[in-house]
């Protein structure tokens, strides 16, 4: 991938994270850009695929950034806190629309993310229960395959309108309390002694 293409990508997930995906058109796109339409069209062939090859960017990026901070960190408890503030971080910039639009109006796109959920995701997140039991942070009794497949499954409802409407609930908020709910759930009284004191020197609202 080229630096112009790579520069392309990266301006238009923002455009796409600031207004959601269904509304934009390539001519918002140029014109955010301060591209033409010409220059567009020479890196993709309509919005579908502008649109595909942006969430097979960002979820690669995403992957990338979870082995660096699954190699970064001390011990699991650490890789989640990490792994927390940047989920959170992403869910606050968020555009409500965005899962939506993506799995009404994107097929190729939605295959792409549903990948990563349930591949990437769910690797992480039973690896990551594995690495607790062995460091003894999270309970020894945990099955991590039963684990990994829930918290995938209540990460998707997060996106769930008819359970949490965008006008009453923020994604972060929601994608926190779960979190809270999950990391004391699996933890043991050592685990949960070393997340309290990493919470107040990471400063986290957790």
């Amino acid at each position: 991938m080229d630096d112009k293409f790579r520069d392309i990508l990266e301006r238009s997930k923002e455009v796409f994270m600031r207004y959601g995906m269904k509304s934009v058109t390539m001519d918002d796109i140029s014109r955010e850009l301060k591209i033409s339409k010409k220059t567009l069209y020479k890196y993709v062939d309509n919005k579908e695929d502008l649109v595909c090859r942006a969430v097979e960017d960002h979820v690669n990026t995403d992957m990338c950034h979870i082995m660096e901070m699954r190699n970064d960190a001390e011990n699991a408890i650490d890789e989640m806190l990490l792994i927390i503030r940047s989920v959170s971080e992403m869910l606050s910039r968020i555009h409500p629309s965005i899962h939506y639009d993506i799995e009404k109006y994107y097929p190729r796109a939605w295959e792409v993310m549903q990948r990563f959920k349930h591949e990437g995701i769910f690797n992480t997140m039973r690896e990551n229960m594995e690495r607790g039991m062995d460091e003894g942070l999270y309970r020894s009794n945990l099955k991590p395959d039963i684990i990994a497949r829930m918290y995938v499954s209540n990460v998707d409802k997060i996106w769930d309108a008819s359970i949490f409407p965008s006008d009453k609930y923020k994604f972060k908020d929601v994608y926190l309390e779960y979190i809270r709910y999950h990391i004391r759930g699996i933890s043991t009284k050592k685990g949960m002694k070393y997340l309290i004191e990493r919470i107040k020197q990471l400063e986290l609202d957790l």
